[in-house]
């Protein structure tokens, strides 16, 4: 029956008493439900009840709308469970949000996309939502161990300061890379002594305009004044400036708002470095060294698949060598006689990693030239012996009446040389080396790489390959390098570890970063399948680095290109955008502990951003690259 109110419209003072009764009851409960909460106190939101769709490791958290910006993405929460909960604490970072979303309407009801659309100012009670992901759970002291259960629902979470947020991170370096997004100074760096960090190796990875270079060019930077020694194999010639703080106004502009200011590397501390007869990028350089390559360094294997023998050329090419390493013993040139170092040296070579110390190309040409002559004699004027040949020689050292006398009778010694239009293509791929006019210089001024200056501490190398012309000769000069400073920081580990077992005092190796850029064009997929050698030379460099303290960086604007087995040397990752999904599925299986949030932010990053993982860190995170001080030849 309908309630009819008195004269005074009092609903209330005509109901019976025993609703008063009841009413006054339900109140009381009511506040001691409600009762103040101290656990509450500071605490932003509340977790959520699970759904249909909830999926492990994260949780949905509620919060008012006057805290929906004090946890923007990748902030860290501590959720702790109210009194009478289980009273655990978890450890969580944002990893979707925080959105906006009415109470108790639908964010596209019919009610405000009206008035949103007829131009009302009507905005009813709103609140937020957003996604975490569970890092851990809180013990005892901070620690943080694995998570056994999911946090109650009702729990209460709490923002982290960025001084709390550091400490669980653990993103601290003296190699700053850049702030963490979300955060205002929260700084990501690398710890430049740590031996799960750099000697473990690192890709940075991203397609055109990301900012690669830019973190290549910071990296560096940072890892001179952490007094580590760094060479930069530069294919594009874009780093030969680096000594110069930069001028570009848009760099200047985002230094000041880091508080950063333009600076290049001290002039002292920076070489470059060019091939013989090619020019480098930057010729007005202080330290401009022109550098020749060895043939005696390169692996007899590793020339074969870089040069693209056929077989029936590779079993030729290793005639010629063995026969060079004999003529060589017989001239007295290597090892010398009487010699137990150089004849040691001889015996402990291994051919998969280096060549014959003193083989010149220009000697081993003549020496390919002559085998092609004895086979295309006929068969009588070759079975008539030595005696009948007559050779065409160029170099010094078998021209003389000794050295051809010493070429004929290893030639001879063995079966003797057939099919002469092998030899003769095997010539002319040597021929092609040749007048590329890089092995072997040494004049006052060009001689090889000095392998101990590039490994002093504090300064960079930068190699310009800007102007070799050919793939195949940046292929070379790279195997080069890495095998000379492979060979030359194996000797520093050697004399250290045997310093330290008598007792002695000899320096550690120095912390040394090689830096590879345009990584596809040097180990491509494609190339490993054709170069098996040289990619085992490199695998053999990575793995003996990892306790000698020589850390590979490899940068690519096409890591689809990059071989499985790359990834597999590689511990810490630097990505930038990456929109080809193919290529993010792909990086997706190899690359482990980067969670989905943040891949399907890959494609959208600006320039600039990067997803950084590396072992020292709890978790990967998403970083605004500082900009390099010094100055880039081709930034935009």
């Amino acid at each position: 029956m309908a309630t009819i109110p008195n004269a005074n419209g009092d609903l209330f003072s005509l109901a019976p008493a025993p609703f008063h009764q009841e009413l006054d009851a339900d109140i009381q409960a009511n506040d001691a439900l409600h009762s103040h909460d101290n656990d509450a106190d500071g605490s932003i939101g509340t977790t959520m009840f699970d759904q249909p769709g909830s999926e492990d490791n994260t949780i949905t958290v509620l919060l008012p709308g006057r805290h929906i910006q004090a946890v923007p993405s990748q902030a860290l929460v501590r959720i702790k469970s109210r009194s009478g909960g289980d009273g655990r604490e978890y450890l969580g970072i944002v990893t979707a949000g925080p959105f906006a979303e009415p109470d108790s309407l639908r964010a596209d009801s019919h009610l405000l996309v009206t008035v949103a659309t007829r131009g009302g100012n009507y905005q009813p009670p709103f609140h937020g939502r957003v996604q975490v992901a569970i890092l851990g759970q809180l013990l005892g002291e901070g620690a943080l161990g694995p998570p056994r259960l999911r946090p109650l629902p009702n729990s209460l979470v709490f923002a982290l300061s960025e001084e709390e947020s550091a400490r669980y991170l653990k993103a601290e370096g003296a190699i700053r890379l850049g702030v963490a997004v979300g955060y205002e100074k929260l700084a990501v760096g690398i710890p430049p002594h740590a031996k799960a960090v750099f000697p473990r190796h690192t890709a940075i990875l991203g397609t055109t305009g990301g900012g690669k270079s830019n973190t290549v060019a910071r990296l560096v930077q940072q890892a001179q004044e952490a007094n580590m020694a760094v060479v930069l194999l530069d294919v594009e010639g874009e780093y030969t400036k680096l000594h110069n703080p930069t001028t570009h106004k848009e760099m200047v502009a985002a230094l000041a708002e880091r508080g950063l200011k333009p600076r290049g590397i001290p002039a002292e501390a920076m070489t470059v470095y060019h091939l013989v007869g090619r020019d480098t990028t930057n010729p007005d350089h202080p330290h401009l060294r022109e550098f020749s390559l060895q043939f005696a360094r390169l692996s007899p294997y590793a020339a074969c698949e870089i040069l693209g023998l056929s077989d029936a050329q590779e079993q030729r090419f290793h005639r010629a060598y063995d026969i060079a390493k004999e003529v060589l013993r017989e001239l007295n040139i290597f090892p010398k006689k009487g010699d137990e170092e150089q004849e040691r040296l001889a015996l402990e070579i291994d051919e998969f990693e280096r060549g014959y110390p003193r083989l010149t190309l220009s000697l081993f040409i003549d020496i390919v030239s002559a085998c092609e002559t004895v086979a295309n004699l006929p068969k009588k004027e070759k079975d008539a012996g030595e005696s009948s040949v007559a050779l065409q020689l160029y170099n010094p050292v078998l021209k003389s009446r000794e050295g051809q006398a010493a070429l004929l009778k290893r030639i001879y010694a063995g079966s003797r040389p057939d099919h002469a239009v092998s030899w003769r293509a095997l010539l002319g791929r040597l021929w092609r080396l040749h007048r590329l006019k890089v092995f072997d210089v040494e004049t006052d001024s060009i001689g090889c790489l000095n392998y101990k200056h590039l490994l002093e501490p504090r300064h960079v190398s930068i190699v310009d390959l800007s102007d070799s012309g050919t793939s195949e000769l940046n292929n070379i000069a790279i195997a080069d390098l890495l095998t000379g400073i492979q060979s030359e920081q194996d000797k520093l580990y050697e004399a250290h570890e045997k310093a330290s077992r008598t007792g002695g005092s000899a320096e550690a190796p120095p912390r040394t970063l090689i830096v590879i850029e345009e990584a596809h064009e040097f180990l491509s997929a494609e190339r490993i399948e054709k170069m098996n050698n040289l990619f085992e030379q490199v695998a053999k460099i990575a793995k003996r680095g990892r306790k000698r303290w020589l850390g590979l960086v490899f940068v690519t604007q096409l890591p689809q290109h990059l071989p499985r087995q790359i990834f597999g040397l590689v511990n810490s990752y630097i990505l930038h955008k990456i929109t080809d999904p193919q290529v993010a599925l792909a990086l997706r299986k190899t690359v482990s502990g980067i969670d989905d949030s943040l891949w399907n932010r890959l494609p959208g990053l600006a320039p600039g951003q990067a997803i950084a993982s590396f072992p020292h860190m709890t978790r990967p995170l998403m970083v605004a690259v500082d900009p390099s001080p010094a100055e880039l030849r081709l930034v935009d």
